[in-house]
């Protein structure tokens, strides 16, 4: 009898189970109450929980990270003998973008060389607005650049010691990857090596390359075209390096701002940074020099009247860019002398046919036009300072009278002419 009974419990016992269970399984299957629901979706995170020095660096260093725009402007005037000035070259266009940091609360912004190789004009933006920029030094050995934006209201980063920087701390990566569509993306990584001997090619502040070989931090943060010029942070968030360019599969030795790609082999991760204490030397001599608001734009003089134009007596052209020694910036860009007339000034100075005007009166002069602008702002009696890059065989070579493998090593050469203005009629 206790036996029956026994199953009879078991019986009842099993019964019960079957139909919590059954219950269990019809609640999952859809049939939730609104309390059930919101328990799932109806989630807080308390943001104050989650913190690392990571988060911190992102909050306060992004605030000086600014994107930087490189303007050019391209010209083929063609100039006579000291007369008869052409129409000034067309409006400066978007070439190219990269990033820059503000290093001072007076304005100044440290970036690549190579970001404003060549431009015409330079801005940097913040946040949807862009800032005429200045720029007040560069060093293409370094490929460093420092820039003076007077409206500039952001706050400067701290700077680091990058000698004391250890393999495997933190490499804190942010700037403009693509321009500012994704502006002050932040990117993190290790320090992978320190003291990495880059051998590579630069280009002179003319536009002439030339080899190089630099001191990098290695880190493996992801570093993007338009980050070149950024920031690399440590945890502290001071700016320890620059960074400048990033090694991939499409270009082995480096890929920059403007690179070329080029077949290579499987790269991931490898990116170089200029230390932060190679740039102090250009920064210091940048602000012991500061006195104020940079200018940012010059308005030209007016022209004399046509009798009244300075002459130095030369035969100018702009080479043309797609011109194979020119594409390959194996000659500097400037304005190409190709002839001297007898007895002139210019020939009195020492200047040759085939010689490349590249700077005059300290500003760089990129084309014809440049040397024009400050030819006919000579008054009487005063003395112009050029600087010319000169090459055994060029004048040769350009005019189809000799093989390019005859091109003798170039040099720049300083000289002095005083332009002549035509006699005044009586």
């Amino acid at each position: 009898m206790n036996k029956k009974r026994f199953m009879m419990w078991l019986t009842v016992a099993l019964a019960l189970a079957l139909a919590v269970g059954l219950g269990i399984n019809a609640t999952a299957a859809g049939v939730l109450t609104k309390d059930q629901i919101s328990g799932i979706v109806d989630t807080q995170t308390d943001e104050t929980q989650i913190t690392n020095p990571i988060i911190e660096v992102a909050k306060s260093a992004r605030q000086s990270v600014v994107g930087v725009n490189n303007y050019q402007t391209r010209s083929s005037t063609f100039y006579g003998y000291g007369f008869g000035y052409s129409a000034p070259p067309a409006e400066p266009t978007l070439a190219g973008t990269g990033s820059g940091v503000v290093v001072s609360t007076y304005g100044h912004v440290l970036t690549n060389n190579h970001v404003i190789q060549n431009a015409a004009r330079v801005t940097v933006t913040s946040e949807g607005k862009e800032y005429t920029a200045a720029v007040m030094a560069t060093d293409p050995e370094l490929d460093i650049a420092v820039l003076q934006v007077p409206d500039l209201n952001l706050p400067a980063v701290p700077l680091g010691d990058s000698d004391k920087l250890q393999i495997g701390e933190w490499a804190i990566v942010i700037g403009n990857p693509l321009g500012e569509e994704f502006e002050r993306t932040v990117t993190l990584g290790v320090v992978s090596a320190l003291d990495r001997e880059v051998k590579d090619s630069a280009v002179d502040r003319y536009g002439r390359r030339y080899a190089k070989t630099n001191q990098m931090i290695q880190v493996d943060a992801a570093i993007s075209s338009g980050n070149s010029g950024g920031g690399m942070f440590n945890v502290l968030g001071q700016l320890q390096g620059i960074p400048t360019l990033k090694y991939d599969s499409s270009n082995r030795s480096g890929s920059f701002f403007f690179g070329q790609l080029q077949q290579g082999p499987s790269i991931d991760n490898i990116g170089m940074c200029v230390p932060i204490n190679a740039a102090k030397p250009l920064l210091q001599a940048v602000l012991e020099d500061y006195t104020g608001d940079a200018e940012v734009a010059k308005t030209p003089d007016q022209d004399s009247s046509d009798n009244e134009k300075p002459m130095i007596g030369v035969m100018i052209a702009t080479l043309p860019p797609n011109l194979s020694l020119v594409a390959n910036q194996t000659l500097p860009q400037g304005a190409y002398v190709s002839s001297v007339l007898e007895d002139s000034p210019a020939e009195k100075a020492g200047l040759l046919a085939g010689d490349i005007v590249v700077e005059a009166n300290g500003e760089i002069i990129s084309n014809s036009s440049a040397l024009q602008s400050v030819i006919r702002q000579a008054q009487h009696g005063d003395i112009i300072k050029l600087k010319v890059y000169r090459a055994e065989n060029l004048a040769d070579i350009l005019e189809n009278k000799a093989d390019r493998s005859t091109l003798g090593e170039g040099e720049y050469i300083d000289l002095e002419v005083t332009p002549k203005f035509p006699e005044r009629s009586m």
